[in-house]
């Protein structure tokens, strides 16, 4: 039986609409020696049961893994796995002969708080965000194993920067299943190195590919500019797409190196492409008028809200930078990967950087994460990507 933590008074409301969060000041008090990653049955001010959870020190104290009175075991962690699996392949993302990238697990969005999990190719790459999904890394991926039968062979852990540092888990990158140095996926019929030992997330940005395949209807005959470009994901699709002339351009000396890779994977000896270690800014500067499709996806501003309003500004001046640069009629791919930046204070932001553009600027698409990404409807806090892909003249 697990141990209980009460609520106060009043504090079970957003619990009641299915929200998976329960934050430390709702707590009133909890029962004695709980431990961080420990399930907890969460309990009202009246003494209803109302969820089961995994307990972790912090703002967001428990994370909630069902709000039935149930035992979290393996054929728990199967079920869950199942449904994401089975979503997958409903929208036609799983088992696509053209690709076999994509995310398996979103947190919340597949009722799994805390846990991310991608997989390329036979390789599953598995992310903790949880003290709790640490704990439970390894009844996980048995269950994960028997869930995906033929399509998963490899199952490499990768939360070394993603836990609470003061947690002192000990944790360490590597593969707690199988193991293979074949580290090349295919994303809608290109391929991809993919960095999961050093790489940022688990090692490739999943969540653009929808928005890369509609660059690639743009870039026909364009001058393109890949700014932030990480792997060059946005780079390949504008290659395929007939572009011209591509560059890359990333502060990140490794990320150059991979996206020269992943260009010459894809188009050996393809002479329309070059890239460049630079600063985003510097670079805007000194380049103006020069490219017809510019790409604006910058790491996150803002991790945490604290840091929103800071990020509002560097999200208007990298916007400024790439209106004022843009050939005349040219499009502009721009994104905010910060879950505390809203759409609105993004539009906002855009906009504000119009207006000191002196551009005239149109929004010709509203862009978001895919559907392997998927919302909790009662967790909106999910909605993380937001993009414009703007006509400026």
């Amino acid at each position: 039986m697990y141990k209980n933590i009460y609520l106060k008074k009043g504090k079970e409301s957003s619990l009641e609409r299915f929200h998976p969060w329960i934050f430390s000041g709702a707590i009133h008090h909890m029962d004695d020696d709980i431990a961080e990653g420990d399930f907890v049955r969460v309990i009202s001010a009246s003494g209803d049961f109302i969820a089961v959870g995994h307990y972790q020190i912090g703002s967001i104290a428990v994370r909630v893994l069902s709000f039935h009175d149930i035992t979290i075991d393996d054929e728990f962690w199967e079920k869950r796995l199942a449904s994401a699996l089975t979503m997958r392949q409903s929208i036609g993302i799983a088992d696509n002969p053209h690709n076999n990238t994509y995310r398996l697990v979103h947190g919340e969005g597949d009722n799994l708080p805390g846990l991310v999990i991608d997989c390329y190719g036979e390789t599953a790459v598995m992310q903790a965000h949880s003290v709790g999904m640490h704990v439970c890394r390894k009844e996980i991926c048995k269950a994960l194993v028997k869930v995906m039968q033929h399509r998963v062979k490899n199952v490499y852990y990768k939360s070394e920067t993603t836990l609470p540092f003061k947690a002192e888990l000990g944790q360490e990158n590597g593969f707690i299943y199988g193991q293979t140095d074949d580290n090349i996926a295919v994303e809608n019929g290109l391929k991809f190195h993919v960095d999961w030992l050093r790489g940022q997330k688990t090692g490739f940005f999943v969540d653009q590919r929808e928005n890369r395949a509609l660059l690639e209807h743009y870039a026909k005959g364009k001058s393109v500019l890949n700014m932030f470009c990480y792997t060059g994901g946005f780079s390949v699709y504008a290659m395929r797409g007939g572009a011209k002339m591509v560059h890359s351009v990333d502060s990140s000396a490794k990320a150059i190196e991979l996206t020269n890779e992943n260009i010459e994977l894809n188009f050996p000896g393809d002479t329309r492409h070059e890239a460049y270690c630079d600063d985003a800014f510097k670079y805007l500067d000194e380049h103006d008028d020069q490219y017809d499709l510019i790409i604006l996806d910058p790491p996150a501003f803002a991790k945490h809200r604290s840091a929103l309003h800071n990020a509002l500004k560097g999200y208007t001046r990298l916007n400024v930078k790439g209106l004022q640069r843009i050939k005349h009629g040219g499009i502009l791919f721009t994104f905010s990967c910060s879950q505390a930046v809203t759409k609105e204070n993004f539009r906002n932001a855009v906009f504000t950087a119009a207006v000191q553009s002196g551009r005239k600027v149109r929004i010709l698409h509203q862009l978001h994460q895919p559907a392997d990404h998927p919302i909790n409807i009662y967790h909106p806090e999910g909605e993380y990507l937001k993009g414009l892909v703007l006509y400026v003249e």
